[in-house]
Protein backbone atom coordinates (compact mmCIF):
# COMPACT_ATOMS: atom_id res chain seq x y z
CA UNK A 1 0.00 0.00 0.00
CA UNK A 2 1.15 3.53 -0.72
CA UNK A 3 1.80 5.73 2.28
CA UNK A 4 -1.20 7.87 1.37
CA UNK A 5 -3.49 4.83 1.03
CA UNK A 6 -4.32 5.53 -2.62
CA UNK A 7 -4.08 1.90 -3.67
CA UNK A 8 -6.28 0.52 -0.89
CA UNK A 9 -9.41 -0.69 -2.71
CA UNK A 10 -11.21 -1.54 0.52
CA UNK A 11 -10.70 1.94 1.90
CA UNK A 12 -11.87 3.60 -1.31
CA UNK A 13 -14.95 1.36 -1.53
CA UNK A 14 -15.87 1.93 2.11
CA UNK A 15 -15.59 5.72 1.76
CA UNK A 16 -17.81 5.69 -1.34
CA UNK A 17 -20.26 3.26 0.29
CA UNK A 18 -20.58 5.37 3.44
CA UNK A 19 -21.19 8.47 1.33
CA UNK A 20 -23.77 6.57 -0.73
CA UNK A 21 -25.56 5.17 2.33
CA UNK A 22 -25.69 8.57 3.99
CA UNK A 23 -27.03 10.24 0.84
CA UNK A 24 -29.55 7.43 0.19
CA UNK A 25 -30.80 7.11 3.79
CA UNK A 26 -33.72 9.49 3.29
CA UNK A 27 -34.65 8.12 -0.14
CA UNK A 28 -36.34 5.00 1.23
CA UNK A 29 -37.74 6.24 4.55
CA UNK A 30 -41.37 5.96 3.38
CA UNK A 31 -41.03 2.61 1.60
CA UNK A 32 -41.89 -0.69 3.33
CA UNK A 33 -38.61 -2.48 3.93
CA UNK A 34 -36.55 0.58 3.07
CA UNK A 35 -33.75 -0.16 0.62
CA UNK A 36 -34.69 -3.85 0.51
CA UNK A 37 -38.25 -2.92 -0.48
CA UNK A 38 -36.83 -0.81 -3.30
CA UNK A 39 -34.64 -3.70 -4.43
CA UNK A 40 -37.67 -6.00 -4.55
CA UNK A 41 -39.63 -3.45 -6.61
CA UNK A 42 -36.68 -2.96 -8.97
CA UNK A 43 -36.22 -6.70 -9.35
CA UNK A 44 -39.91 -7.16 -10.15
CA UNK A 45 -39.74 -4.35 -12.70
CA UNK A 46 -36.55 -5.39 -14.45
CA UNK A 47 -36.91 -9.17 -14.63
CA UNK A 48 -39.61 -11.08 -16.48
CA UNK A 49 -42.15 -11.78 -13.75
CA UNK A 50 -39.73 -13.11 -11.13
CA UNK A 51 -40.89 -15.63 -8.59
CA UNK A 52 -40.56 -15.06 -4.86
CA UNK A 53 -37.81 -17.69 -4.80
CA UNK A 54 -35.87 -16.00 -7.58
CA UNK A 55 -36.04 -12.63 -5.82
CA UNK A 56 -34.94 -14.17 -2.52
CA UNK A 57 -31.98 -15.79 -4.22
CA UNK A 58 -31.02 -12.73 -6.25
CA UNK A 59 -31.13 -10.36 -3.28
CA UNK A 60 -29.79 -12.80 -0.70
CA UNK A 61 -32.90 -12.48 1.46
CA UNK A 62 -34.16 -15.42 3.51
CA UNK A 63 -37.45 -16.62 2.01
CA UNK A 64 -39.34 -16.21 5.29
CA UNK A 65 -38.09 -12.62 5.66
CA UNK A 66 -39.01 -11.92 2.04
CA UNK A 67 -42.55 -13.17 2.68
CA UNK A 68 -43.07 -10.52 5.36
CA UNK A 69 -41.57 -7.83 3.14
CA UNK A 70 -43.84 -8.84 0.26
CA UNK A 71 -46.82 -8.76 2.63
CA UNK A 72 -45.97 -5.15 3.51
CA UNK A 73 -45.46 -4.16 -0.14
CA UNK A 74 -48.75 -5.81 -1.06
CA UNK A 75 -50.61 -3.99 1.75
CA UNK A 76 -49.37 -0.72 0.26
CA UNK A 77 -50.68 -1.92 -3.15
CA UNK A 78 -47.20 -1.75 -4.67
CA UNK A 79 -47.09 -5.39 -5.83
CA UNK A 80 -49.34 -8.32 -6.54
CA UNK A 81 -48.50 -11.99 -6.11
CA UNK A 82 -49.84 -14.02 -9.00
CA UNK A 83 -49.76 -17.80 -9.44
CA UNK A 84 -47.07 -19.02 -11.81
CA UNK A 85 -48.86 -20.84 -14.63
CA UNK A 86 -45.87 -23.17 -15.00
CA UNK A 87 -45.68 -24.07 -11.29
CA UNK A 88 -48.76 -23.81 -9.07
CA UNK A 89 -46.58 -23.71 -5.94
CA UNK A 90 -44.70 -20.59 -7.08
CA UNK A 91 -45.88 -16.99 -7.02
CA UNK A 92 -44.75 -14.33 -9.45
CA UNK A 93 -44.23 -10.76 -8.21
CA UNK A 94 -45.85 -8.12 -10.39
CA UNK A 95 -45.69 -4.36 -9.87
CA UNK A 96 -48.96 -2.49 -9.73
CA UNK A 97 -49.35 0.92 -11.38
CA UNK A 98 -48.79 2.44 -7.94
CA UNK A 99 -45.67 0.30 -7.53
CA UNK A 100 -44.35 1.48 -10.89
CA UNK A 101 -44.92 5.10 -9.87
CA UNK A 102 -43.25 4.63 -6.47
CA UNK A 103 -40.29 2.84 -8.08
CA UNK A 104 -39.83 5.65 -10.61
CA UNK A 105 -40.04 8.35 -7.93
CA UNK A 106 -37.58 6.58 -5.63
CA UNK A 107 -35.32 5.83 -8.60
CA UNK A 108 -35.02 9.53 -9.41
CA UNK A 109 -34.26 10.32 -5.77
CA UNK A 110 -31.71 7.50 -5.63
CA UNK A 111 -30.03 8.85 -8.76
CA UNK A 112 -29.42 12.14 -6.94
CA UNK A 113 -27.92 10.23 -3.99
CA UNK A 114 -25.68 8.28 -6.36
CA UNK A 115 -24.53 11.49 -8.05
CA UNK A 116 -23.58 12.82 -4.62
CA UNK A 117 -21.65 9.68 -3.69
CA UNK A 118 -19.75 9.72 -6.99
CA UNK A 119 -19.35 13.48 -7.22
CA UNK A 120 -15.57 13.16 -7.73
CA UNK A 121 -16.14 11.53 -11.12
CA UNK A 122 -17.52 12.97 -14.34
CA UNK A 123 -20.54 11.35 -16.03
CA UNK A 124 -18.42 9.10 -18.28
CA UNK A 125 -16.30 7.93 -15.35
CA UNK A 126 -19.40 7.25 -13.25
CA UNK A 127 -20.83 5.08 -16.03
CA UNK A 128 -17.52 3.26 -16.39
CA UNK A 129 -17.36 2.62 -12.65
CA UNK A 130 -20.93 1.28 -12.62
CA UNK A 131 -20.14 -1.09 -15.48
CA UNK A 132 -16.94 -2.31 -13.86
CA UNK A 133 -18.65 -2.86 -10.51
CA UNK A 134 -21.46 -4.85 -12.19
CA UNK A 135 -18.86 -7.00 -13.95
CA UNK A 136 -16.93 -7.51 -10.72
CA UNK A 137 -20.11 -8.50 -8.87
CA UNK A 138 -21.39 -10.87 -11.58
CA UNK A 139 -22.54 -14.33 -10.49
CA UNK A 140 -19.67 -16.74 -10.17
CA UNK A 141 -17.22 -14.12 -8.88
CA UNK A 142 -17.89 -14.99 -5.26
CA UNK A 143 -20.00 -17.12 -2.99
CA UNK A 144 -21.81 -14.34 -1.15
CA UNK A 145 -24.78 -12.41 -2.43
CA UNK A 146 -24.40 -8.67 -2.97
CA UNK A 147 -26.75 -8.06 -0.03
CA UNK A 148 -24.57 -10.17 2.28
CA UNK A 149 -21.47 -8.23 1.28
CA UNK A 150 -23.16 -4.86 1.82
CA UNK A 151 -24.57 -6.04 5.17
CA UNK A 152 -21.07 -7.06 6.33
CA UNK A 153 -19.66 -3.66 5.36
CA UNK A 154 -22.49 -1.79 7.07
CA UNK A 155 -22.05 -3.85 10.25
CA UNK A 156 -18.32 -3.09 10.23
CA UNK A 157 -19.10 0.61 10.70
Amino acid sequence: MNADGTDDLGLALSVVLRSYLAAAADVFDDLPGGARGYQVLASAAHHALPTQGAIASQLGIDRSVLTYLLDDLEKQKLIQRQPDPADRRARRIVLTKTGESVLARHGKRLSVAEQHALRGLDDREQEMLRNLLWRASAPGTGTQSACDVVQEVVEAF
